[in-house]
């Protein structure tokens, strides 16, 4: 069943300033020694389903900031039998960042998607986006050179904002000057069909940890 829940939330409602509780990881996955993969802002979860299915040797993880979702995703997730490789955390990723990947298997951590997330045009409310410089100084920290971030977005001016944030950090190196043509993953999320459905244009990007940077 799905679940019908708002479609944005402040992250910096009080109700979202909480720390999560974080899970012994040990008991959620199977084999921590497997590559992760963490999607922040996971929506419904839907991509991280077929990313599941399509790559069993990883594990997966997804974070996202509204808690009916979460709950649906991860029934969805038990009914599939993926629970073991396939996990939801509700979170405010921007407060909960830091404690996440400290205990996280960060060393197996290879990839990492930021995926069409809320674009909050109005200038008063872009503290509320989720790639900050805070966030992005958490991911330099917990990710060994060679793990890449990437990004995409259907509004320009939001992936180039979040291009922004990390082209700053001299941890992350842009591994193309354009914007990439096809999803390089080979599995799109459920908006990211909608908008092609659309024939609109989605912009993506691809970051690499460097060696160098802190």
């Amino acid at each position: 069943m799905t679940v019908r829940c708002r479609q944005h939330v402040n992250p910096l409602a009080i109700k979202f300033q909480q720390p999560v509780a974080l899970p012994d990881w040990s008991e959620r996955f199977a084999d921590l020694s497997r590559p992760l993969l963490l999607d922040i802002g996971c929506a419904r979860g839907r991509f991280l389903m077929d990313m599941a299915a399509a790559r069993p040797d990883w594990n997966c993880l997804g974070l996202e900031i509204r808690e009916p979702l979460v709950e649906e995703a991860t029934g969805r997730a038990t009914e599939l039998g993926l629970s073991d490789r396939l996990q939801y955390l509700f979170c405010n990723a921007n407060v909960s960042i830091e404690s996440i990947l400290a205990g996280l298997p960060t060393q197996r951590m290879e990839l990492v998607t930021i995926q069409f997330p809320d674009p909050w045009f109005k200038k008063r409310h872009q503290k509320r986006r989720v790639v900050q410089p805070e966030l992005v100084a958490a991911l330099a920290q917990a990710l060994q050179p060679g793990a890449r971030v990437f990004l995409q977005s259907d509004i320009l001016e939001l992936e180039e904002d979040m291009c922004d944030r990390f082209s700053e950090h001299p941890a992350f190196r842009r591994l193309t000057t354009d914007w990439i043509p096809e999803n390089p993953l080979g599995v799109p999320t459920e908006r990211e069909l909608s908008v092609q459905r659309r024939n609109l244009p989605v912009f993506r990007s691809l970051y690499e940890r460097t060696g160098s940077g802190s």
